[in-house]
């Protein structure tokens, strides 16, 4: 982490403007109207963002990392991980996919840094890609297992949770669910579904040091 602004002064001097695609995600907000807004980072629907609306501000200026931990194990004992659906669009070698999940993470990065190190191999800034974490499971164990994995550097993807390369992806509830599947993108609750996530190709310029990896 660079600390000192006249370092970073220097590096950006020596940085090339480069452009890079964003995500775009479109969703209901909390009046049920109809909304979108842009994300450089991750978007998703599920535990992820269940664990976003709870995070209340001033704890988390306390006790920052130390929230996140106290409000995932809670989500990881007492919420019931319910089932929505998602729709991946064809491409030349497949079908259009309909599949199950109860939590997907569309990813724009490899790493979040920290102990999410390589969270998703091969996600970048760069190309015309959303990476999708898609967890087709609503077992406690396994959720436990993939994060005990990431934890250690060790997470690899299989039938419950798979990484899946598209240009977009739509989510909706099941019909006749009463349950509440939140939205949230970089951090940020937004609202519910139906929500349809998508890459908007280069469409904003970075600074980007030699030899970095947006």
């Amino acid at each position: 982490m660079i600390t000192s602004p006249a370092k970073a002064a220097r590096i950006l001097l020596l940085a090339e403007p480069t452009r890079v695609s964003v995500g775009r995600i479109h969703y209901r907000d909390g009046d049920g109207n109809p909304s979108s807004r842009y994300f450089t980072v991750a978007a998703g629907v599920g535990a992820d963002a269940l664990l976003m609306s709870r995070l209340e501000p001033r704890l988390k200026r306390r006790l920052g990392y130390l929230l996140y931990m106290i409000e995932a194990f809670r989500i990881l004992v007492t919420h019931g991980f319910p089932l929505f659906e998602t729709v991946v669009p064809a491409n030349v070698n497949a079908a259009v996919r309909v599949v199950d999940v109860s939590q997907l993470l569309a990813v724009r990065v490899r790493s979040f840094g920290g102990a999410l190190r390589n969270l998703a191999p091969g996600a970048s800034l760069r190309n015309g890609k959303l990476s999708l974490l898609a967890f087709k499971t609503r077992s406690r164990m396994r959720y436990m297992l993939f994060l005990a994995a990431v934890l250690a550097g060790r997470h690899t993807f299989a039938r419950e949770v798979e990484l899946l390369e598209t240009a977009s992806v739509e989510c909706r509830a099941p019909k006749g669910s009463d349950d509440s599947f939140f939205v949230e993108a970089d951090g940020e609750v937004l609202g519910s579904l139906p929500a349809r996530f998508e890459v908007v190709p280069h469409s904003l310029t970075l600074l980007v040091p030699a030899n970095a990896q947006p």
